[in-house]
């Protein structure tokens, strides 16, 4: 297949993007929170962290939110508190990010990946996950892409009649709403992420939400050695010394970025609005153009994290990315299917995914940030057209 004509250098400085895939709005907020606590001389897990886990529980209504160190911890320690353990096997979409996979794994059980809906709908089909169960079935994970809200309805059905755990991966879904209530709070144990891409941008961070207390109990143990007491408790006398009751992991928060954490919070819902005007008007611009399918629907229920489109079949998607490179604009691939990958080659052969397999080779992560300007917008839509259109684009 002819590719697109050859990528012109594009008039930035190496690394620079005229029109970045994410970006970060740094204010004066943000620095006086970090600064205030650096100066503050406690560093580590504290009061901050103990304030930005108040808020977040507040926010997203949970009854516990335990912060930790990023999300895959959050994701590694969720599946060891809901039991998941050597002999199990956690059912999940391939489409989604490593780590939900390689989490399992360290659990030692096995993922077992389940197929997705279509081109209008990007999240795991329902039908395929009931396919998949079998007695070793201990855990589903569900994955809102994108920030658009899967049928948790239907998974809890098949879930709560089989005795199966739900661990919710939110990375995407910070703000998300199902049924008017938060994703992360519909399943036995909900995770995000607030790396720095993601719409709650703290650098690296994560935090685990659930209702349950036993459960919240078993992941404060898990982030912090399985110790009965903190550095701050002993700091502030709340505690002479401790015991260590399970293998745990240093999987803390640090008190400079829950701070920021905090001030990012209470920012969120304008930003993931404005995420849904950009949104919006990619929808706009590019449903139906070029063969191009826009994903899920235009709805406030989405926190809107990824801007993905599905090109046309036969599209030569790394030459189209290659012409809007060239152009100063960064693209994703959300994501390279995990059943691919050499360490799951076991797991991946053991069930067919075709609509993943279709579908992983047309999606393409656009450009999408709260402050993304009209004409950086419309500078991706015109280069994606244009490049679709070129003759070289769809020539065999």
């Amino acid at each position: 297949m002819a590719g697109v004509s050859a990528p012109k250098t594009p008039a930035v400085a190496p690394g620079r993007w005229i029109v970045p895939l994410s970006d970060v709005a740094i204010d004066a907020d943000m620095l006086a929170a970090a600064e205030e606590t650096l100066a503050s001389g406690w560093w580590s897990m504290g009061p901050r962290v103990a304030e930005f886990e108040e808020r977040f529980a507040a926010f997203s209504g949970a009854r516990h939110a335990i912060a930790v160190a990023n999300g895959t911890a959050a994701l590694h320690v969720a599946l060891l508190a809901v039991g998941c353990g050597a002999g199990d096997e956690v059912v999940l979409p391939s489409l989604n990010f490593v780590a939900a996979g390689n989490t399992i794994v360290h659990t030692g059980a096995t993922p077992v990946f389940c197929d997705i809906v279509g081109e209008r709908d990007l999240n795991l089909d329902v039908a395929d996950v009931e396919a998949a169960l079998t007695e070793r079935t201990r855990a589903v994970v569900l994955l809102h892409y994108g920030g658009f809200p899967c049928d948790v309805a239907a998974v809890r059905e098949l879930c709560h009649l089989r005795g199966i755990a739900i661990v919710e991966d939110a990375a995407h879904a910070v703000g998300s709403l199902y049924e008017g209530r938060a994703c992360g709070t519909l399943g036995d144990v909900g995770c995000f992420s607030f790396f720095s891409n993601k719409n709650l941008p703290i650098g690296e961070g994560g935090m685990v939400v659930t209702d349950d207390d036993e459960v919240a109990a078993r992941l404060r143990l898990l982030r912090s050695h399985g110790m009965t007491s903190l550095t701050w408790d002993r700091h502030r006398g709340h505690a002479a010394g401790y015991d260590v009751v399970t293998p745990g992991f240093n999987y803390r928060l640090d008190e400079v970025r829950a701070a920021v954490g905090s001030v990012q919070l209470a920012k969120l819902p304008g930003r993931n609005a404005a995420r849904r005007e950009r949104s919006s008007r990619y929808r706009e611009e590019l449903e139906g153009r070029e063969g191009i399918v826009v994903p899920f629907s235009d709805t406030a229920d989405s926190a809107h994290h990824l801007a993905v489109v599905v090109l046309p079949p036969e599209s030569p998607r790394e030459e189209l990315r290659a012409a809007l490179s060239a152009e100063g604009i960064q693209t994703s691939v959300h994501y390279p299917p995990m059943h691919r990958f050499s360490a799951f080659a076991a797991a991946g052969d053991r069930r067919a995914l075709p609509r993943t397999d279709e579908l992983a080779d047309r999606i393409l992560t656009l450009p999408l940030y709260a402050h993304m300007t009209d004409e950086q917008q419309d500078s991706v839509v015109e280069s994606l057209l244009g490049a679709l259109k070129s003759p070289s684009a769809t020539a065999d």
